[in-house]
């Protein structure tokens, strides 16, 4: 499965979760549910993800960590805040380049219409 099939399954999970649970909760509420639906789906993903940064050639780890990892290919960064910030975007790009990952979704609980929380950011895709 590619990149913008997981992508589909990922996005009508998530749109489950904010369906069943709405805006207002913490993001860990909704990172345990959203883990919760896509396993159901048969999809291995992991929650907080140590993410090492590389520098010429040290390794260090510093306490980075992805929300969700679905299938080695996605990672998800999970928001339950009034605005996003362009910060947030860029933290999600950081991510996907340190790891070489080529798909990301910011997805943001806090927000009535859930398609209007989630913005796909992409690296090299």
């Amino acid at each position: 499965m590619d990149e913008n099939e997981l992508s589909k399954i990922i996005v009508d999970r998530c749109l489950k979760v904010h369906k069943a649970l709405g805006p207002g909760l913490l993001e860990s509420v909704y990172e345990a549910a959203l883990a919760y639906e896509l396993a159901q789906c048969g999809l291995s993903c992991q929650r907080q993800v140590g993410l090492p940064v590389r520098y010429e050639e040290v390794q260090m780890d510093l306490g980075f960590r992805a929300d969700i990892l679905v299938e080695k290919k996605v990672i998800l960064e999970l928001k339950s805040v009034q605005t996003v910030l362009p910060v947030h975007k860029k933290q999600l790009l950081t991510y996907l380049k340190l790891t070489g990952i080529k798909l990301g979704l910011l997805v943001n609980f806090n927000v009535e219409l859930l398609k209007d929380g989630i913005t796909r950011i992409v690296n090299n895709l």
